[in-house]
């Protein structure tokens, strides 16, 4: 198969759309499931269709190994972000100074279709790998992991690559992210004689001063790879109208993970930081929700998966240091379910999710010579 055959297939797969649902222009991954289903069996290459959700399916390719009881997992989700707001057209993709444009173009079909062409190029080969490797195109990892949490439940493997653009980096590590709401309740009154209210943004904002003060305290741990946790007020909602002493406010807050950071306890420690404003309201009424739990995910330097990969990387002479990245992925649900996984994938995630997505034609050809290293020397 000719090297820049992969660009073509991965133009293919800009074609379609795959916004996901959650997002505005968006489309079921079904159609591009099957897009996929049929160029491997075009190929000649197993592949099954598995429902998550009614037209949104994940799909499973296995290229079969000499144990048939162990496997590599290569995954990609099929998804996308949404495209309001591009400059460049997000299904027509173009290529300019060897850079491919389109939604999703490195986020993540770039990586998807060099795992694609790994599997087919290795088939036709004859290359019989030490154990099954099954590429998983998943669907909604822009929104709820469905298709990721499904694999979790439903699957297992020895190892995971996950094809999220780190420009061929050996990533290891990655925050995790914690999301929750937080609602004060106060007492609605003329604004003419507020002292009959209680003012519920008035309040919202000590509790946001007392968060972020009472943070630095919090964020004592600093991780070699991916540094230290954040927090971030991002949204803010409260009172009907100006002349009403608001009777509710909301905020939602996203607070970065580290590695060692457990979720739950850190939702528990900015609860107890908001009790800490009792001794002035003692009538406060507050609440705490739980929007997005995705714990930080870190694989030892030790494990089988990174040291292959290393050794892959040294042989084709690209940087094999292990590395840690600020962003989240699938790879964080596969190392909780016991799947030791990487990450590792051609593009920037600095183009994910702009208004001009794209991915450089280099990395993509690169991306199908590291997969293929590494299926090797698992």
């Amino acid at each position: 198969m000719r090297p820049q055959s992969v660009i073509t297939t991965l133009q293919e797969l800009i074609r379609i759309n795959s916004v996901n649902p959650a997002y505005a222009s968006g489309q079921p991954e079904g159609r591009i499931q099957a897009w996929i289903h049929d160029f491997f069996a075009a190929a000649g290459i197993q592949a099954e269709l598995v429902e998550v959700f009614p037209e949104r399916p994940n799909l499973l390719a296995t290229l079969p190994g000499r144990d048939r009881s162990r496997r590599l997992m290569l995954e990609a989700h099929v998804d996308t972000a949404g495209v309001e707001n591009m400059v460049s057209p997000p299904f027509e993709p173009s290529i300019l100074q060897g850079l491919v444009y389109g939604r999703g173009a490195c986020d993540t079909k770039g990586g998807l279709a060099a795992m694609m062409h790994a599997l087919v190029e290795l088939h036709a080969e004859g290359y019989v790998p030490s154990v099954d490797v099954v590429l998983a195109a998943t669907m909604d990892e822009e929104a709820t992991y469905r298709g990721a949490a499904y694999l979790c439940e439903h699957f297992t493997a020895e190892a995971a690559i996950v094809a999220e653009p780190t420009e061929l980096r050996l990533v290891v590590a990655s925050k995790g992210c914690l999301r929750w709401r937080v609602a004060i309740g106060g007492r609605a009154a003329h604004s003419s004689t507020p002292h009959l209210g209680i003012n519920a943004i008035s309040r919202m904002a000590r509790l946001i001063v007392v968060m972020e003060e009472g943070d630095a305290s919090l964020r004592m741990v600093k991780h070699p790879l991916v540094g230290e946790p954040t927090l971030n007020v991002g949204l803010i909602r409260g009172g009907a109208q100006v002349n009403i002493v608001p009777e509710q406010c909301q905020v939602e807050i996203d607070r970065r993970l580290v590695p060692g950071e457990e979720p739950p306890a850190i939702q528990r420690q900015y609860e107890k930081l908001s009790e800490t404003l009792r001794t002035q309201f003692p009538d406060m009424q507050i609440t705490h929700t739980t929007l997005l739990e995705d714990w930080p995910m870190e694989t030892s330097p030790d494990s089988h998966i990174v040291r292959t990969a290393q050794q892959a990387l040294e042989r084709l002479g690209l940087p094999a240091e292990p590395a840690g990245v600020p962003f989240g992925s699938d790879a964080s649900k596969f190392t909780r379910a016991g799947i030791p996984s990487i990450v590792m994938g051609p593009g920037s995630i600095d183009q994910a999710h702009t208004a001009a997505e794209y991915v450089a034609m280099d990395q993509v050809v690169q991306a199908v010579k590291v997969y293929k290293e590494i299926i090797r020397g698992f």
